[in-house]
C-alpha cells in the first residue's frame, strides 16, 4: 500500500502493523500529512472540543544518578549547576500556581536519591490537602514498586515516564549499561497496575533512530494505550556525548502527534516545550496537529536555566504569571481555549474515527 492509502486507512480507524507505520513515516508527503492532521484535529474536537489543558510544571531537582548520553543533567556533566528545591519552595510554587488557576501540578526531576519516599509523600499530601480540587502528576523516573505504591497512596494521580524508545537495541545506544530497557518498560506496567493515570513517550530524531524504531514506538503506544504520551524532537545538549548530532525534525514530530491522536483519540497529548524551542510557533503547530496539553513552567526563575535537558530551552526567564498568560494568548490566537481544571482523560466516543 502507498503512504496515502495507509493514511486513509488510519484515518478510517483501520489497524496498521509495524511495516505499514514504517512505510507511512518513510514515504509521507504534504498530502498525507494534511490528511492525518485534519483527521487528528477532528477526532480530538469530538472528545475535547477546543479545550487545551494547562499543567503547572515544577522542576524540583536537576540532580540525577543516571548518565543517559543525550541528557544535559546527566551525572557526568560537571558543567551542570545543580540545585534541589526545598519542600517549602515547591509548596510555594504550587500555591502560586493555584492562584493563577492551575489545577494540575507536574513535579519533575532527575533521579535524585535525596527525593526519598518520605519527603515526596509528605509533599504530595500537603499539596493535595491545601488544594483539594487539584491533581498531582509525578515525573521522577524509575523507582521501585513499593515507592510507586507509597506515592500513589499519598495522593499522586498521574505518573509520566517516557519509554524513550520501544526498540531494545536503540535504547542501549542511548543509555549506559547500568540502565535496563526491560526495567523501563516494566515500570510502566507497574504504574498502571497500581492505578496511576500513566504517561509514556519518546524522542523524535534521537541518534541512531530509524523509521522502523518509530514504527515500533507507535505499536507500543497503540498496544499499551497510555493515558498520556509526551513526544518531542531530540535537541542536543552541548555538554553530552550527543552534542554534535542533529536535532529532530519539526515535520516528523507533528506527523507523529497526529498519528498518535488517531491511534488513541482520547489521549492527553502535550505540545511540548521542545517543540516551542525548535520553532517559534512549535507549540501552536503541535495543537493544530492534534495535541491538547501545554505545561507552563512554575519553577522559580532562578533555577529554570539550570534544568537544561537540552540547549536553548525557552521560557527560562519568565515569571509564572507571564509564562501562563503568554501561552494562553498564543493558544487563543489559533482558536483554542485554555482550560484550567484537572484535565482528566475523557472517554472515547464510538464515532471518533469516522471521516467527514
Amino acid at each position: 500500500m502507498t503512504a496515502l492509502s495507509l493514511a486513509r486507512a488510519l484515518c478510517a480507524g483501520e489497524p496498521l502493523d509495524a511495516a505499514a507505520f514504517e512505510t507511512l513515516l518513510a514515504e509521507s508527503t504534504e498530502e498525507t500529512d494534511a490528511l492525518l492532521k485534519g483527521a487528528a484535529v477532528r477526532v480530538r474536537k469530538e472528545i475535547y472540543g477546543n479545550s487545551v489543558f494547562v499543567r503547572g510544571l515544577i522542576e524540583i531537582s536537576n540532580v540525577c544518578k543516571n548518565d543517559c548520553y543525550y541528557c544535559g543533567i546527566r551525572r557526568s556533566n560537571r558543567c551542570a549547576d545543580r540545585y534541589r528545591l526545598t519542600k517549602q519552595q515547591i509548596l510555594d510554587c504550587a500555591d502560586e500556581g493555584y492562584r493563577l488557576g492551575f489545577r494540575t501540578f507536574v513535579l519533575q526531576s532527575g533521579e535524585d536519591g535525596a527525593l526519598t519516599d518520605d519527603f515526596l509523600c509528605d509533599l504530595i499530601e500537603k499539596i493535595k490537602t491545601s488544594h483539594l480540587d487539584c491533581a498531582v502528576t509525578l515525573s521522577l523516573g524509575e523507582r521501585s514498586k513499593k515507592s510507586y505504591q507509597m506515592l500513589f497512596d499519598a495522593g499522586a494521580d498521574r505518573y509520566l515516564l517516557r519509554h524513550e524508545t520501544a526498540t531494545k537495541a536503540h535504547y542501549e545506544k542511548l543509555h549506559p549499561p547500568a540502565l535496563s530497557f526491560d526495567n523501563r518498560i516494566q515500570c510502566l506496567y507497574t504504574l498502571r497496575e497500581i492505578g496511576y493515570q500513566v504517561g509514556a513517550g519518546f524522542m523524535v530524531g534521537s541518534p541512531f533512530q530509524t523509521k522502523a524504531d518509530l514504527a515500533r514506538d507507535l505499536c507500543f503506544i497503540r498496544d499499551f494505550a497510555p493515558d498520556m504520551c509526551g513526544i518531542g524532537p531530540f535537541i542536543p545538549h552541548k555538554d553530552t556525548p550527543f552534542a554534535q548530532y542533529p536535532q529532530g525534525a519539526l515535520s516528523e514530530t507533528l506527523r507523529l502527534l497526529s498519528i498518535i491522536r488517531l491511534l488513541k483519540p482520547n489521549i492527553l497529548l502535550p505540545a511540548t516545550t521542545a517543540l516551542g524551542t525548535i520553532h517559534p510557533l512549535g507549540r501552536e503547530l503541535g495543537i493544530e496537529a492534534g495535541a491538547n496539553v501545554v505545561m507552563p513552567n512554575l519553577s522559580p526563575v532562578d533555577v529554570r536555566k539550570k534544568y537544561a535537558l537540552y540547549d536553548n530551552k525557552i521560557c527560562t526567564g519568565e515569571e509564572s504569571a507571564q509564562c501562563k498568560d503568554c501561552l494562553s494568548r498564543r493558544i487563543e490566537s489559533i482558536g483554542y481555549e485554555v482550560v484550567v481544571d484537572r484535565g482528566d482523560i475523557k472517554k472515547e466516543p464510538v464515532s471518533s474515527h469516522a471521516e467527514e
